[in-house]
């Protein structure tokens, strides 16, 4: 009897050191990446604020190219609606809302994933002209998890789990646009 007081004890203390660390590590992550494209901004931007094009070029839509999609809404507008399904784990099922529309510099989202786990995170794009024919395209996503959860962050490195994949969308899209001035 004595051996199990133990065994709960020092599974109850591990239990609670966890807790206490977990009061002290920052909840919120962010991760974006950068490309150039040699493409006038206002042309970049109008082809990123349409969400039906991220199928383009979205990392996560090359993982599955089967996923269900459906949308609802006007594409290009606050309040436009992308919903995805896939049986592969790393895309899962959630949905992408436009949220705020900066005309010609950022276009602002909310990311609502289902499965494989229920989240909510915030993503952007920002487009910025650095000369006649070149933008800076940022593509950002900012997230919070909470206590007592965001003890993952200590295991977990976000920019490690998601930046290749931005990069990846973001090399992609380059090749796109570009192409188009070919």
């Amino acid at each position: 009897m004595k051996f199990l007081k133990k065994i709960l004890f020092i599974l109850i203390a591990f239990i609670a050191l966890g807790l206490i660390m977990a009061l002290f590590i920052d909840d919120t992550y962010s991760v974006k990446k950068t490309v150039i494209i040699e493409r006038p901004s206002d042309e970049v931007f109008e082809y990123l604020k349409n969400l039906k094009n991220q199928e383009e070029y979205s990392p996560w839509t090359q993982k599955d190219p089967d996923m269900k999609k459906s949308y609802s809404g006007t594409d290009g507008e606050v309040g436009f609606i992308s919903k995805w399904d896939s049986d592969v784990e790393d895309v899962g099922k959630g949905e992408q809302e436009i949220i705020k529309i900066d005309n010609g510099k950022r276009i602002d989202f909310m990311l609502r994933f289902k499965e494989p786990f229920e989240a909510e995170d915030n993503a952007y794009i920002i487009t910025e002209s650095i000369g006649e024919n070149k933008t800076k395209v940022t593509w950002g996503f900012d997230g919070e998890i909470g206590y007592p959860w965001n003890i993952k962050l200590l295991f977990m490195n976000m920019e490690e789990k998601l930046g290749p994949d931005l990069e990846n969308g973001l090399e992609q899209l380059k090749k796109i646009l570009e192409k188009v001035k070919e």
